[in-house]
């Protein structure tokens, strides 16, 4: 039988074990809270720059915290506005929560600041009543959000202040559902979203789904990928990963 000494030295270590779990589960909530969030891509909106079953960290200090930077935000109004509140530039990627449904993370691209004028003529982004450019890129072959192969073309698409990303068209310019729309002037305080696949994606262009984005909404900027699963494949189902995996994505950027 073990003696008292070494009944003592078990407590003494079961009680260590006890306070580093402690200790790793509030670094974890303080990371995640104040610092990374991490987020999974579980539909194509934002393809070809974002892929489904990408999973990527979500930076909490590019813009500063609001309610929405806490978790259960979505639930408890913990305080208004933004503290160290930073606005976010056009072009960054963005996970947000719409005042619509504010239970529900979104990640789309800034295409509109507050007082632009936003339009879509014939598949075109205008801003500010001038289109962006776009050139051919290719086209990329991907999986859907049914699991199915979605195959389109890609174009390079160029905002007003110079920065260059991929778009994809699955349909002919002009075909689109939101290929033609009126025109939006975003508000004061609030910003205008759009998903990379242009075909594919409820946004800022669905006035009644998302609508205007207000600054107090955004949760992150979008950082970079530490995994692609591939697909609707989840996380933890890791004997699936040598078939389907993107381990070209780990670590690559977004923007």
């Amino acid at each position: 039988m073990p003696t008292q000494k070494q009944k003592q030295k078990q407590k003494d270590t079961l009680w260590e074990n006890v306070k580093a779990l402690f200790y790793a589960i509030l670094l974890a909530v303080l990371i995640r809270t104040l610092w990374l969030q991490p987020f999974h891509i579980p539909s194509g909106s934002m393809i070809p720059t974002l892929l489904i079953g990408d999973n990527l960290f979500v930076s909490k200090t590019a813009y500063g915290y609001s309610r929405y930077s806490i978790p259960f935000g979505g639930e408890i109004n913990y305080f208004s506005g933004r503290i160290w509140g930073a606005e976010p530039k056009q072009g960054e990627i963005v996970v947000f929560r719409s005042v619509i449904d504010p239970n529900t993370d979104y990640i789309k691209r800034v295409v509109g600041l507050p007082g632009d004028r936003i339009q879509m003529k014939e598949g075109i982004l205008f801003i500010n009543d001038v289109p962006c450019s776009v050139e051919p890129d290719g086209e990329l072959q991907t999986v859907d959000d049914d699991g199915t192969v979605l195959k389109a073309p890609r174009f390079i698409e160029t905002l007003p202040n110079g920065l260059k990303h991929i778009i994809l068209k699955q349909v002919p310019f002009g075909a689109g559902t939101y290929d033609n729309t009126p025109v939006y002037i975003v508000p004061s305080g609030h910003y205008f979203m759009m998903g990379d696949n242009r075909d594919g994606s409820n946004d800022s262009r669905a006035q009644q789904v998302v609508g205007y984005i207000p600054l107090e909404n955004l949760v992150g900027r979008a950082s970079f990928i530490f995994f692609s699963t591939g697909g609707h494949i989840a996380l933890w189902e890791i004997w699936k990963w040598p078939f389907t995996a993107h381990y070209s994505r780990i670590l690559n950027g977004i923007h």
